[in-house]
This record gives structure tokens, C-alpha cells and sequence, in this order.
């Protein structure tokens, strides 16, 4: 070893108070103590005196490091720590490093030296402090081991010391690549300007060729311009002559049109009356519909309350009938009980006075004296002693007798309650009985105006739903023919839409003169045949308003907008800048039939030219799809042309081609007037039948008026019906309470006999003992009965006796006879019969006038709808007399309408030759003046006897059409015109033969120009604008080379140099990196095999960039032993602590420093790694110093000294050191 660190001596740092000598330290030692004890603080002092940073020492500030600071009470003003090494030649030499203040201090064997020496002499001992391969943080071991491959590469980088060169490399690699790229960049350069030099010699050639033809070509344009005025200037003296005939023929057609337009004028205002009469009588018949409809449910709901009236009528009668019986019989039964007590009464008081007669006779026959009563009560009490046995006896067989007296009449008592109740419940069942007869005649008499109102319902469904779907048909149909006569122009009346449409056109009639109408009402081809064509053709114009000028045409926009209208087109005659007719386009003859659309279109009135002008816009229409396509792009190879076929297929000379669609096809049908008539009938018949069954679909109101009675006699019946159901279920409960209290009264039979055979057989054996008492009384009382003259005593008491008990027993009788009647009659009195009687007759006299009303009120419905139905018949007969008188106007209007469309016919033809005569002149003089300035604006010098180039103006049509009008455009162009017509051209160069030449010639003649002329241009063409400055460009270019050269030679230079330089670098980086990492590599695997003890185990490191490692990341990765590969996040923390330490240690093995310090490594490792760890620094204790700081038994008991520390109480803590050397003691 280079060094070996003899001990540590610490002054007042941190947790160390005074000056401490911590050692001496061996190979391998071992710092023990508890936490929170200054071991921390001994890690501290090391690296603190290594030259570590503030940072890394767990403070912000140096003069935290003196003891005590932490809580503001420093022990002095400075703290240091030093290290003794032993050097390899046995002498000592110390680093101490010291806090003043807020600085510090190095020192070498007592000598103040800077930083930078302080820490290059410890490299000289193998220390980096920028690497830290002396020591090992806590927590920092599996950190380690889960760096990225990035991170991984700059450990390297700092122990190799590679990454000293990290900014020169970049910075040569910098100027390397843009010395390459100004070395390319020149090379191009250079090539470019050899390229230019080579176009410039080509340049002058083309330069030289061009002027020859430009000044061919100047000659045979003069030519051709001469020849071509000379034939339209005698052209146009022809078209003036035909001009003048053809204006005496329009005149007088003219006329004769006014003449029909009176008449037609007269015609529709007489329709339009009767129109008006037919309209408002339609809506007087729909209104009165309306009141017929509103008025019928009320009449069913007021018939619906007749026939209701009616059954309650009859059930109020039927009630009083049977109120009227039962009150008659209830008097009856009154009268009965009452004549009953009558009697009951009279036979009491006749058995009164019976009594009392024989009372007196036998008061006369036995009539005793006061002394015998006496002797007869002596007796009496005597017989009573002498028989008191029998007394006594016969006092208990009465007490039993009056038990069983009590007992029969509590079972007679009972027997009659049981017969109340059964009387009760009978007279109840009799009242169910009744009120199911009630209930039965509801149900039947509901049941049949259910019935009756389901038929009424089955029919009005019936009714309404056919209606429905005849409603819906009926709606499509229109919608269908609503949609044709809309695209057709027929439905303006009905569609909505035209309607508005119209509506508008008429309002901008009467609010703004000069607006004349849409464009499609004022056209109509010459032939069916055409309709698609110009439909096509006219596309967004057809439905475009015609005004005479701009002024008018923002006045109706201003009017839309404020109204809130649809946008609409509008054609200014005075601001549309239409094309002339091309006359010529006339005389096409291959292919056949080809004319202008112009002139297959009839348009009237004729101030409407110029819109009909600027919407054909010269356009062709031919038979086919392919002629159209000829026509318009090979006929003609100078121009192309608008053409369009009759089936709709358009081509347009931009290059644009569009075909016919069904859309097309629907709004072509507006010339059809053949279909458009028929679809007008068809749509009033529909129209008909539509009204028609709207007048069936209103019984949906009838409909619901039925349906909610309906489902009052459904609730109504059902609630019968649960109440019949209700009432059977109480009778047969009555029925059986009946049974069962029929039961209970047959049980008290049998009871009440074997109680009254008790008491006969009582009776007997009271007459025994009573003739025992009779014995005995018959002595005690024999002189006695002889002195009355009675057999014995018991004959004069029975006598008494009996005839005293007959008579209460008779009065008994009478007096619950007169209660059982008086009871019934209470009853019968409290049944109020007689009430009920006067409340149904009431009943029935309410419902008769409830009857009566109904009946009136279903009467005046009636007769209200009976009225309103015959005023819709009359209504009905009017309409189809003045529809009769209508239909007839509309034919005699038609009439006039062929006229005036005849007359009008006339007037077009006429004016479309004057106009196509007028067209030709303007052509030609157009012709004419756009020569001129083809001359004037291509600088073309032509001969003139009269004039010169200036006073042929400019045109200016294109350029303002925004600004000027119509009419100042066509004065302007006249003025144009007369000031040209002064202009006499000198056409004496041009040939004879070209002169006297007709049409056919005339045209081969300038195709042959026109062919000449092209050749030359396209010669001059081909060369594209020469350079007429090629001589002095070429000059120029060689210049540019020569320099360019040089420029290129140095740009080499420079760059051979840079990467020479880089190349320097990077080879010196890459051999400081690579001996760091191939001896990092080949260490790792044994020393993790060490760690492991097992040879099983494995450790590699491989670089992702084999060529440039430093560029890019180092992979780590380790195989466990008995475990399959797997990355370095699954390992355990116990793998991954001891796959750092192998790291650790084979990094440390490369430029290793002479001691290595270990804080708590062993935190994340078991008993068996612990000892496998200790093992393999005990054996590296000859090549390495090691101070480990641990907790763990199995770890410090290896080593070779301890070193505890311990804290101790005070202010702050202060940590004290004890030393042991583990060397004397065996192992």
C-alpha cells in the first residue's frame, strides 16, 4: 500500500469537543456506537479533511462545523481535523484541514498550501475527491447499484478522468463538422459557377437567334392586320345596309301585339273576380265545416244524455213503485199489531174483572176471625217446629228448583235473542236480495250502451282511421305535384315558396318602376326539346329579377333586408357587360344542328336583350354529348367555346365539364306547359278529396267523446260488478250466519226439556215432603180445620195459594203480550216508509225535468246542424256554378294568352334578326377597335392615310364596370367607334390577291396567317427569353470561378486540421475510458463471486456504444447464485446491496486510495451476507485499508479494532471515543 491511514485527530468538529485522537486505525476497522452518537460526524471529519465540499458535509455554512454552532454556543472560532498517513518508506505525513470563520485552511505536515496543491498531493496518494473512491455514504450502496446507464458512464468518466476532456472534445468535434460543412458548401459553389459559366455561352447564342425572328414575326403581324381590317371594314358597310329593313318589320309586329295584350288585359281582370268570389266562398264553406265539427260532438254528447235521462227516469219509477209497496205493507203490519194490542188489552181487563168477582165470593165463604188468624198462625208456628226437618229439606230442593228456574230462563232468554237475530239477518238477506234485482237491471241496461257506444266507436274508427291514411296518401300525392309544379313554375298560387316569390316580384312592381320580371317568366324555348339545355345553361340566372338599372336593383336589395327576405339575383340592364353575339357561330355546319342558345329562346319584352345576352354568354347548344365536346375544344384551335349538350352535359371552355342530374331534369319541366296543366287539375282533384276526408278525420273529436263514455260505463259497470259480487258474497255470508244461528236455537230444545225434566221430577219429591209437612200439619191443625170447616189446612192455603200465582201467571202472560206488540210497533214506527216514498217521487219528478231539458237541448243542437249543413249545400252549389264560370274565363284567357305568345313569337323572330343584324355590326366594329388595339398594345406599326396610333382609345369596359353604367359604357364605346370610323388605314401593302377573296377564303387565308405567326412563336418560344447581357454574364462567371477555387483549396485545408485535433482527443478520451472500464470489467466478476462465495455467481458490464462508451450508457447487470438472470430492480435489496459492493470494490481496485470508508453497509443485508461481506474484506486487509461503520455484531466482531463512540449529556451533544485493538485477542 502507497499510504495507510494512521488515525484521525479531530479539534472541536461538530459533535467533537476538544481535541481527539480517533485510532490508531488497522487494516480493517470498525466504528460501533448508537445512533444519534457523532458516527455520522466521523464520516464528516473524513471527508472533510478529504477536501469534500460544505454541501456534501450536511451544513450550509463552515463555521456550522465548530462544535456547539448548531445551537448557536460555538467553543471557539475554528475546528479542524487531521489525517496521519504512514507512507511506504515508513515515514509519517499529515493533512489537516481547519475552519476560520467562514473559511478554511490546508495544511501539509504543518505547512499552509492552496486547494488545488491540498488536493493534487492526495491524488498522489490515490485519492479523487471528485470520484469519492474512498468512502461510502449510508444509503448510498444500492443507489449505486439502480444508477442508470447514464449515470453509470459519468462514474466512470470521473474515475477514468475522461471526462476532463468531455468540453475539448466537443468543442474539436464542433469545428471539425463545420469545417466539413464550409468545405462542402464551397465544392457546390464551385459547381454552380461552373454550371452558370457553361449556361452563359449558351445564352448568347439563343440572344443572337431570337432577334432574328422577333423581327420576322413584327412583319407578318403588320400583314395579317392589314388583311383582316381590310375584310371588316367591308363587312360592316353589308350588315348596315340589311340593318335598315330588318327595323320596318319589327314595327309593325309590334303593333299588332298591343292589340292582343288589351284584350288578354280584360280577360284576366274578369278571371281574376271571379277567382276572388270562388276563394271566399271555399272559405265560407270551410268555416261553416268548422261549426258542424265543433257543433256534432255537443249533439252526441247531448243525445248521450237524453238516452241516460231516459234509464234513469225508468229506475227513479221502478224505485218509487217498490218504496210505494213497501210503505203500504209496513202500514198494514202497523195496523195489524195495533188492532192485536186491542184485543190484548180487552182480554186483560175482562180477566181483571173475573178476578176481582171471584175474589169477593170467596172472601164470603172463607172469612176468618181475628182469633183464628191468631190460633191459625200458633199452629202454624208449632206445625213449623215440628216439621222444620222437612223444612229444611224441602228449602234446599226449592233452592235447586229456583237454580234450575234461572237456568231454563236464561236459555229461554237466550233462545229469543237468537230468534231476533235470525229475524235480523233474514230481513237483511231480503234487502240484498233486492239490491241484487238493482244491481242486475244496471248491469243489463249498461252492458247494452256499452255495447251500443263500441258500434258507434267501431264506426267512427273506422271512419277516422281510413281518413288518416287516405290523409297521409293524399299529402304525399300533393307533396309530389306540389314539388313538380314548384320546379315548373306552375304552383304559384299553392306552393308557398313561388307564392312568396311572386309576392316579391309584384311588390318590387308597384314599389319600384323599372322592374320588369323574373328571367324564366319572360323565356320559353323555341322547342321541348331544349328545355334541359337552357335550363343548364341559365343555371342560377333562370330565377334571376331583370331591372333597367343599378339604382333600381339596391333599391329592392334594400327592401329585402329590411323585410327580412331571401337573397335574391338581379340582372341591371344598364351595369351587366354582355358579350355581342358572335355571328359567325351561326354558320357552323359540322357537326349538324349546332346553334346559339341564344337563338333557341324566345324572351320578351325585347328590352330584356341585353340580360338574355349576358346569360346565354355566346353559349352553343348541340344534339349530343360528343359533337358539344367537339364543338367546344377541337373545333376552333385558337378559342375554345360554351357548349352544352341536350341532355344537360356542359362543357365549358375553362376546361370544366358538368353532366344532367335529376334535379336538372325537374327544373326543365317549367317550359312544359302541356304537364303543367295536368298537374294543376290533378292537384285540385287531390286538393278535393283531401278537404273531403279532413272532414272525416274531424270525428276524431266525436271519436274521443265516445271513447270517454265508454270508459265512464266501463268504470261504472265494473264498479256494478264488483258490487254485485260484493252483495251475492254478503248473502251467502248471511246465509250461512243463518245456518249457524239455526244451529244454536236447535241445541236449546233438547236443553231447555232436560232442564224442565229436572224440574217435574223436583216437583214429585216437593209434593213427598210436603205431604210429610201435610202429616204433620193435618195433626196440629185437625181441631182447627174442624172449628173453619175445611178438610185440612192445606185446602183453605192451596185455595189461596193457587188461585194468587194463577193470576199473577195471567197477568204475566197479558202483560208480555202487550210488550212484544209494543215492542214490534216501536219498530215498525221507527221504519220511516213514507219518506222514502216522497224522496223517489221527487226523484222521478227531477229526473222528467231533467229529461225535458236534455231533449230540448239534443232538439236545438239538431236543428243548429240541420241549418248549418243545408247553408254548406247552397254554399257547395254556388261554388261549382261560379268554378263552371271560372274554368270557362281561364279557357278564353288561354285564348288570348296563344295570341298575344303568337304575336309576341312574331315580334322575337323579328327582333332577334334586327338584334342578330345589330349584333353583327357591333361585332365587327368591336372586331374592328380590338385590331386597333391588338396594333396599339403590341406596338404593331401599320400604314395609315388619315390618323395615328393615339387616337385609338383605350378600353376601359373591363376596368370600371363597378363604377360607370350601362348607358355611359355604351356612349363611351360609340364615341370610340365614330372617333376609329376617322382613322383611314394605307392598304396599298397588302396584295390583290388577298383581297377580292370570299369567306371560305378568308378564313383559310388568316389560319395560314395565324399558323406562320405561331411557328415563329413558338421558336421564339423554345429559347425563353433570352439574355441579351450574355456576353458581359459569362464574363462575370469566370471571374467567380477562379475565386471560387481559391476558397475551396483553404475550406479543404482548414478542415484536415480540425479533425486531425479531434481525432487526438478522441482517441486520448477513449483510452482513458476504456483502461478504467475494461479493468472495472474484468474485476467485477470475481470480486462478486468473492462477495457471494459461490462460483455460480455473475457480474458484467457492457457498454451500449463499444466504439464511443462515453457517449452513451454502461450496463450492469448480475446473475445471483442458484437464481435465472434478471434485471437489476427485481434483485432483493440484500442482491442489490452486495452487487454494488462488488461495483464498489472493482472501481476501487482501479486507482485505488489507501483506505476505503463504509457508513452502515450492511443495512439491507442478512447474517449470512454480513459474514460472506466481512470475509472478503478480511481477506483484502494486506491491499486494503477498510473503516467500516456498522451496528451489527456479525460484521465489527471481523475486524481488527473497534471504535465506539458514544455520546454524552450536556447542551449539545458531545460525542466521546474509546479505542480497542482486537489483535491480542484469538479469533
Amino acid at each position: 500500500m502507497p499510504a495507510f491511514l494512521k488515525h484521525i485527530e479531530v479539534e472541536n468538529f461538530k459533535s467533537y469537543k476538544g481535541k481527539l485522537v480517533i485510532g490508531p486505525l488497522k487494516s480493517f476497522t470498525a466504528v460501533v456506537g448508537p445512533n444519534g452518537s457523532g458516527k455520522s460526524n466521523f464520516m464528516d471529519a473524513i471527508s472533510f479533511v478529504m477536501g469534500e465540499k460544505t454541501s456534501s458535509l450536511r451544513v450550509r455554512r463552515f463555521n456550522e462545523l465548530i462544535h456547539g454552532a448548531s445551537v448557536g454556543k460555538p467553543v471557539s472560532r475554528s475546528a479542524s481535523v487531521t489525517a496521519v498517513f504512514e507512507l511506504e518508506d515508513g515515514s509519517d505525513k499529515s493533512y489537516m484541514r481547519s475552519v476560520q470563520g467562514s473559511s478554511s485552511e490546508h495544511r501539509i505536515n504543518g505547512s499552509i498550501v492552496t486547494s488545488q496543491v491540498y488536493l493534487t498531493e492526495l491524488e498522489h496518494l490515490g485519492i479523487n475527491v471528485k470520484a469519492k473512491n474512498f468512502l461510502v455514504f449510508q444509503g448510498a450502496v444500492e443507489s449505486i447499484a439502480m444508477k442508470n446507464p447514464k449515470e453509470r458512464t459519468a462514474l466512470f468518466e470521473e474515475i477514468s478522468n475522461s471526462g476532463a476532456l468531455k468540453n475539448e472534445y466537443e468543442r474539436l468535434r464542433h469545428e471539425m463538422l463545420r469545417a466539413e460543412e464550409e468545405t462542402q458548401c464551397s465544392y457546390q459553389k464551385k459547381k454552380g459557377i461552373a454550371a452558370e459559366r457553361k449556361e452563359a455561352k449558351l445564352e448568347k447564342e439563343e440572344a443572337e437567334k431570337y432577334q432574328r425572328l422577333k423581327e420576322e414575326y413584327s412583319e407578318k403581324q403588320i400583314e395579317l392586320q392589314l388583311f383582316r381590317l381590310y375584310h371588316n371594314e367591308r363587312s360592316i358597310e353589308d350588315y348596315e345596309n340589311d340593318y335598315k329593313k330588318k327595323l320596318i318589320k319589327v314595327d309593325k309586329c309590334k303593333k299588332e301585339k298591343e292589340k292582343a295584350d288589351d284584350i288578354l288585359k280584360d280577360k284576366k281582370q274578369d278571371s281574376g273576380k271571379l277567382t276572388r268570389n270562388l276563394a271566399k266562398i271555399e272559405q265560407e264553406i270551410r268555416e261553416v265545416e268548422v261549426e258542424i265539427t265543433k257543433k256534432r260532438p255537443t249533439f252526441i254528447k247531448a243525445k248521450e244524455r237524453v238516452a241516460h235521462m231516459q234509464k234513469k227516469v225508468e229506475s227513479a219509477k221502478k224505485s218509487l213503485i217498490q218504496a210505494k209497496t213497501a210503505d203500504e205493507a209496513h202500514k198494514k203490519d202497523i195496523e195489524a199489531l195495533q188492532e192485536e194490542l186491542r184485543q190484548v188489552e180487552e182480554a186483560k181487563a175482562t180477566y181483571e174483572a173475573s178476578i176481582a168477582g171471584q175474589s169477593q165470593s170467596q172472601g164470603r165463604d172463607v172469612q176468618l176471625e181475628d182469633e183464628q188468624v191468631r190460633e191459625y198462625n200458633r199452629l202454624k208456628e208449632e206445625a213449623g217446629k215440628q216439621s222444620a226437618r222437612y223444612l229444611q229439606m224441602l228449602d234446599s230442593i226449592n233452592r235447586e228448583q229456583k237454580s234450575d228456574q234461572d237456568r231454563l230462563d236464561n236459555e229461554s232468554r237466550k233462545k229469543t235473542d237468537i230468534e231476533n237475530k235470525l229475524k235480523q239477518k233474514g230481513h237483511m238477506k231480503d234487502e240484498a236480495l233486492k239490491r241484487i234485482e238493482k244491481l242486475d237491471e244496471h248491469i243489463r241496461t249498461s252492458e247494452i250502451a256499452l255495447d251500443d257506444q263500441k258500434k258507434l266507436r267501431t264506426d267512427l274508427q273506422s271512419d277516422v282511421g281510413t281518413s288518416k291514411d287516405k290523409i297521409q296518401n293524399l299529402q304525399r300525392e300533393l307533396e309530389r305535384i306540389s314539388e313538380q309544379l314548384g320546379d315548373a313554375k306552375v304552383d304559384k298560387h299553392e306552393v308557398s315558396r313561388t307564392k312568396k316569390k311572386t309576392e316579391i316580384v309584384a311588390n318590387f312592381k308597384g314599389l319600384f318602376p323599372g322592374v320588369y320580371d323574373r328571367m324564366y317568366n319572360m323565356c320559353e324555348p323555341i322547342h321541348k326539346r331544349y328545355n334541359v339545355a337552357i335550363t343548364k345553361v341559365l343555371g342560377k340566372y333562370m330565377e334571376a329579377i331583370v331591372v333597367d338599372t343599378e339604382k333600381t336593383a339596391r333599391q329592392c336589395i334594400q327592401y329585402l333586408k329590411e323585410q327580412y327576405l331571401e337573397p335574391e339575383t338581379f340582372l341591371p340592364l344598364d351595369y351587366i357587360q354582355a358579350k355581342p353575339l358572335k355571328e359567325r357561330l351561326r354558320n357552323i355546319q359540322e357537326p349538324k344542328n349546332v346553334k346559339l342558345l341564344y337563338d333557341v329562346l324566345h324572351f320578351s319584352p325585347k328590352d330584356i336583350d341585353r340580360a338574355v345576352l349576358f346569360a346565354t354568354n355566346n353559349a352553343l347548344v348541340c344534339e349530343t354529348p360528343e359533337d358539344a365536346n367537339k364543338v367546344a375544344y377541337e373545333m376552333d384551335k385558337k378559342a375554345r367555346y360554351d357548349c352544352v349538350a341536350l341532355d344537360g352535359t356542359f362543357y365549358q371552355k375553362a376546361g370544366i365539364i358538368s353532366g344532367g342530374s335529376l334535379d336538372l331534369a325537374k327544373k326543365a319541366k317549367r317550359w312544359d306547359e302541356k304537364q303543367m296543366s295536368q298537374l294543376k287539375s290533378q292537384k285540385e282533384k287531390l286538393t278535393e278529396e283531401l278537404r273531403d276526408s279532413l272532414k272525416k278525420s274531424r270525428k276524431e273529436s266525436e271519436l274521443n267523446t265516445i271513447e270517454s263514455q265508454i270508459r265512464g260505463l266501463e268504470t261504472r259497470l265494473k264498479y256494478n260488478k264488483n258490487d254485485l259480487v260484493a252483495t251475492q258474497k254478503q248473502i251467502k255470508e248471511h246465509e250461512n250466519e243463518l245456518s249457524v244461528l239455526q244451529m244454536e236455537l236447535d241445541k236449546f230444545a233438547p236443553t231447555i226439556s232436560e232442564i224442565e225434566k229436572t224440574m217435574n221430577e223436583r216437583d214429585q219429591e216437593i209434593q213427598n215432603i210436603k205431604e210429610k209437612m201435610n202429616n204433620v200439619e193435618d195433626d196440629v191443625f185437625s181441631s182447627f180445620c174442624e172449628q173453619i170447616g175445611v178438610t185440612n189446612i192445606r185446602q183453605y192455603e192451596e185455595r189461596e195459594l193457587r188461585s194468587q200465582q194463577e193470576r199473577a201467571k195471567k197477568r204475566m202472560e197479558y202483560d208480555n203480550q202487550c210488550n212484544r206488540i209494543n215492542n214490534q210497533l216501536d219498530f215498525e214506527n221507527q221504519r220511516d216508509t213514507e219518506s222514502n216514498v216522497l224522496r223517489w217521487e221527487r226523484a222521478v219528478q227531477d229526473a222528467d225535468d231533467k229529461l225535458e231539458q236534455a231533449k230540448q237541448g239534443e232538439a236545438n243542437q239538431k236543428n243548429e246542424i240541420d241549418n248549418d249543413e243545408a247553408q254548406m249545400e247552397k254554399l257547395k252549389v254556388n261554388k261549382n256554378n261560379i268554378k263552371i264560370e271560372v274554368d270557362q274565363k281561364e279557357s278564353d284567357m288561354n285564348k288570348c294568352k296563344k295570341d298575344v305568345a303568337s304575336a309576341q313569337k312574331e315580334i322575337t323572330k323579328a327582333e332577334k334578326e334586327l338584334a342578330l343584324v345589330d349584333t353583327k355590326i357591333e361585332e365587327k366594329k368591336a372586331e374592328r377597335h380590338a385590331m386597333l388595339m391588338t396594333c396599339k398594345m403590341e406596338d404593331i406599326t401599320i400604314p395609315m392615310l388619315n390618323g395615328n396610333m393615339e387616337d385609338i382609345a383605350d378600353d376601359n369596359g373591363g376596368g370600371q364596370n363597378d363604377t360607370t353604367t350601362n348607358n355611359d359604357s355604351t356612349l363611351n364605346t360609340q364615341q370610340q367607334y365614330e372617333r376609329e370610323s376617322k382613322i383611314k388605314i394605307d392598304y396599298t401593302q397588302l396584295s390583290d390577291n388577298l383581297k377580292d377573296i370570299d369567306d371560305d377564303d378568308l378564313r383559310k387565308e388568316t389560319d395560314k396567317f395565324n399558323k406562320e405567326l405561331n411557328k415563329i412563336q413558338c421558336d421564339m418560344q423554345k429559347i425563353q427569353a433570352p439574355n441579351m447581357k450574355a456576353i458581359q454574364k459569362l464574363y462575370l462567371a469566370k471571374e467567380k470561378l477562379h475565386e471560387t477555387n481559391e476558397e475551396f483549396e483553404q475550406s479543404r485545408r482548414r478542415a484536415k486540421k480540425a479533425k486531425t485535433a479531434f481525432e487526438k482527443v478522441k482517441k486520448e478520451r477513449h483510452d482513458k475510458f476504456m483502461a478504467c472500464f475494461e479493468h472495472v470489467a474484468n474485476e467485477i466478476d470475481p470480486i462478486y463471486k468473492s462477495l457471494a462465495k459461490n462460483q455460480s455467481a455473475q457480474a458484467f458490464l457492457g457498454p451500449e456504444n463499444p466504439e464511443e462508451p462515453y457517449l452513451d450508457g454502461i450496463n450492469y447487470n448480475c446473475v445471483a447464485p442458484g437464481k435465472r438472470f434478471q434485471p437489476m430492480s427485481n434483485l432483493s435489496g440484500g442482491e442489490k446491496t452486495v452487487a454494488a459492493l462488488a461495483l464498489l470494490f472493482a472501481i476501487h481496485s482501479f486507482q485505488p486510495a489507501p483506505f476505503f470508508v463504509l457508513d452502515e453497509i450492511d443495512a439491507a443485508l442478512d447474517n449470512t451476507n454480513i459474514g460472506k461481506v466481512a470475509s472478503y474484506i478480511r481477506d483484502k486487509t494486506n491491499s486494503l485499508q477498510t473503516i467500516v461503520i456498522s451496528l451489527k455484531e456479525e460484521f465489527y466482531c471481523h475486524a481488527d479494532a473497534l471504535v465506539g463512540i458514544c455520546p454524552d449529556v450536556g447542551g449539545c451533544l458531545e460525542s466521546k471515543v474509546l479505542t480497542l485493538d482486537l489483535t491480542t485477542y484469538p479469533q
